[in-house]
């Protein structure tokens, strides 16, 4: 690679690492496909930023523009800086032929070098096809204009393969992969709006995994009671609410960047400030399926435990599952291999890891919703809170199924005095403190702070053969 002039960054100077940052990267090389280092328009968040533009052959990647792409990743390891993608794309050049393909498999290499080292953030704006496609896959964020369109094969392949049709927004639009595939993390109206929705995200990010996210002042106290969260539970057992109530409650001036909010909406994920500092919120939903685990949520669930690990932010998890969803086509598709994925996520992190149990905290589902046997910090809960192997009625109907109606309402009413309370988990420690409602932001920030200088030394080992 030949640099060019070196850029004149805009802000105060910066410590550089390795080999001083360039405007341009490849600078000179005709293509599709330009990359350079970068601040994010209207901030002073530098990236390396790679645009890879449709109006040639609608951004057909050539060997080059593929080497190009993978100079940019290269650079942003380097250099420990987020790399930020703008990209439309109808796949491989035909012209090329072969080397093409290869030419993207070099690129791909280099995008997973980048992973869990410097954030990896793509801005899809018009076609995706086949190895672009799958970068997306690869980022840790994209972010969709209405326009974009991705899919690992089109319609034309779908028509003769199975003979139906389909057009390419129903095949792969940016409703499909906000709602149903999980691909889009947001959504933006065009691409310079797509940068500041980056923007916003990295925000929130550190520029690498050496690094802990900057704090943001904030006038917002940590000791600031929330007495609002104690009416928010309504009085039935199978009553929902929504729980972003709780997140916006806990954060910093209700600060909430939800990411893939539509996709397996019963379980949230999003980013948020405790105290000027990052945490990453996972949280049942009650007001979807009731708060029930099932594939996509495991997934999405999982996706974003490890997010988080990788670039040093601490997990709150709050609870309110009575289970994983059951049914035949879920165990068919997968639902113990992909359930173990949310499991394995937790278990693998390092981050400081705080868990609140709002109201249920069923079986299998509890103990995957980051439990105490799971490894976290710090176990917390309402007295709200049931933590039991199920509820009530189905305890019920397994161990006394042979008793008259009557008799099993008594026994109902018997169950949820005996277990459906956090007191007798307290006791055997798997519950560390039971708290106000109104209290929560203050105990909250309060763990937070004390287990900031939390280190754990990883395994020598190249690396865990997890559940994908």
């Amino acid at each position: 690679m030949t640099p060019a002039v070196p850029m004149t960054p805009a802000g105060p100077p910066r410590p550089q690492r390795g080999p001083a940052p360039w405007a341009g990267i490849r600078a000179g090389v005709p293509g599709v496909t330009q990359a350079s280092v970068e601040h994010l328009p209207g901030t002073q968040r530098r990236v390396v930023l790679i645009r890879v533009a449709a109006d040639t052959r609608l951004g057909a990647l050539s060997s080059g523009d593929s080497e190009s792409l993978a100079a940019g990743a290269r650079t942003a390891l380097a250099q420990r800086l987020p790399l930020v993608v703008v990209m439309a794309s109808s796949g491989a050049d035909l012209f090329e032929g072969v080397s093409s393909l290869d030419g993207w498999g070099r690129a791909a290499a280099a995008l997973t070098a980048c992973s869990g080292m410097v954030p990896v953030v793509f801005v899809a704006y018009g076609l995706a096809i086949s190895g672009p496609a799958l970068m997306l896959g690869m980022a840790d964020a994209v972010v969709m204009t209405p326009e974009a369109v991705a899919y690992v094969s089109g319609p034309a392949s779908v028509a003769a393969l199975t003979g139906v049709q389909v057009e390419p927004l129903a095949l792969g639009g940016a409703g499909v992969h906000l709602r149903s595939t999980g691909v889009a993390a947001l959504v933006a109206a065009d691409v310079e709006s797509g940068l500041e929705v980056v923007a916003d995200l990295l925000d929130y990010l550190p520029d690498h995994a050496d690094e802990l996210p900057a704090p943001r002042p904030s006038s917002d106290p940590p000791d600031r009671p929330a007495p609002e969260l104690r009416d928010l539970l309504p009085g039935s057992a199978t009553g929902s609410y929504d729980v972003r109530a709780v997140i916006t409650a806990i954060g910093d001036d209700a600060d909430v960047l939800e990411l893939r909010a539509a996709w397996a909406p019963q379980l949230v994920t999003a980013l948020t400030r405790i105290a000027g500092q990052t945490v990453g919120v996972v949280a049942n939903q009650p007001q979807s399926m009731a708060g029930t685990l099932d594939i996509a949520a495991s997934q999405k669930g999982a996706r974003f435990v490890a997010f988080c690990d990788s670039f040093n932010i601490p997990l709150l998890t709050l609870v309110d599952t009575p289970g994983f969803m059951p049914g035949r086509d879920l165990e068919w598709r997968g639902m113990i291999r992909h359930g173990a994925e949310l499991v394995y996520a937790y278990g693998e992190a390092t981050v400081p890891r705080v868990c609140l149990i709002l109201r249920k905290a069923y079986g299998g589902a509890y103990i995957v919703m980051d439990s105490k046997l799971m490894g976290n910090d710090l176990c917390l809960a309402w007295p709200s809170a049931e933590v039991a192997v199920m509820g009530a009625e189905g305890a019920v109907q397994i161990l006394h199924r042979r008793e008259d109606a009557s008799a099993q309402a008594r026994l109902i009413e018997e169950y949820r005095e005996r277990h459906l309370n956090p007191w007798a988990a307290a006791e055997r420690g798997f519950v560390d403190e039971i708290i106000d409602p109104a209290d929560t932001r203050a105990v909250v920030a309060q763990a937070f702070a004390m287990l900031s200088t939390k280190r754990e030394r990883l395994p020598a080992r190249k690396h865990g053969n997890g559940p994908l």
